[in-house]
């Protein structure tokens, strides 16, 4: 137990939500390693556990599409997985387990909101790690962790762009026109104010970049979002499925 009865409490919480009993063989220790960022410490963080947890995760996710999925092939196994354990998939993992509240970070690294999906990501790969070396074995990550991959499975299987629209849109205009389409994104200047308050940052923060992207003199689609690139990808997903359903 942590002297501070506060983060053990914390530590107990977070295990709970992830549907794991508070008297499982948990190092509280390596738990508590895994959610503290290198800002608080360069030497007691995160780090090393994200790296075991980043090999936990692509097994689990291998295992899992292998039991799932047993008709597919090889190179499908492969493409859904990159979508699985990339930084993208393991925040929004790590926001719907409610981890970021536990995580231990210094101010310098939240005033940079475009870092919070790739710090959220490894956090939550360290605390696989720290879980797995709990045991050395996978009986505290599987039993929770196999229904969040699988659903999100489903979500990628049956997503014609596998979530990722801007490759999918470019594969469309060179399949059909051997060109590209083209980016314009800029800081979106017509937030509400409002927005920019406190109690609002997330919501400003999912919007403070706007993309366009445009072809062949025409505006295809038009998307927000926290980074350029996640504007990007909202723009080219609005292109994209308009583009799908007038093919279909």
């Amino acid at each position: 137990m942590f002297e501070d009865p506060r983060r053990q409490k914390q530590l107990q919480t977070l295990i709970q939500k992830l549907g794991l009993s508070a008297t499982a063989p948990i190092d509280w220790t390596l738990l508590d390693l895994a959610l503290t960022h290198p800002s608080v410490s360069r030497t007691h963080n995160y780090d090393q556990l994200e790296f075991v947890g980043d090999s936990v995760v692509r097994l689990i996710a291998a295992e899992l599409l292998l039991e799932v999925y047993p008709q597919e092939p090889v190179g499908e196994f492969a493409a859904v997985r990159s979508i699985l354990v990339s930084d993208r998939v393991l925040a929004q993992l790590a926001e719907s387990y409610g981890m970021e509240p536990y995580l231990l970070i210094g101010t310098n690294a939240t005033g940079n909101p475009t870092g919070r999906q790739s710090w959220l990501a490894d956090a939550f790969e360290a605390v696989l790690g720290a879980l797995y070396l709990s045991t050395h074995n996978m009986d505290l990550i599987r039993p929770w962790l196999d229904r969040a991959l699988q659903k999100k499975a489903v979500e990628v299987m049956n997503d014609p762009a596998r979530f990722n629209y801007k490759d999918a849109l470019q594969e469309w205009t060179q399949g059909k026109y051997k060109t590209l389409p083209e980016y314009k994104v800029t800081e979106n200047k017509q937030l509400d104010s409002a927005l920019r308050l406190a109690s609002n940052r997330a919501s400003w923060h999912d919007q403070r970049f706007v993309a366009e992207v445009w072809f062949q003199g025409k505006l295809l689609g038009k998307g927000y979002g926290r980074s350029k690139k996640a504007s990007e990808q909202a723009a080219a997903k609005e292109a994209f499925l308009a583009i799908k359903g007038r093919d279909n």
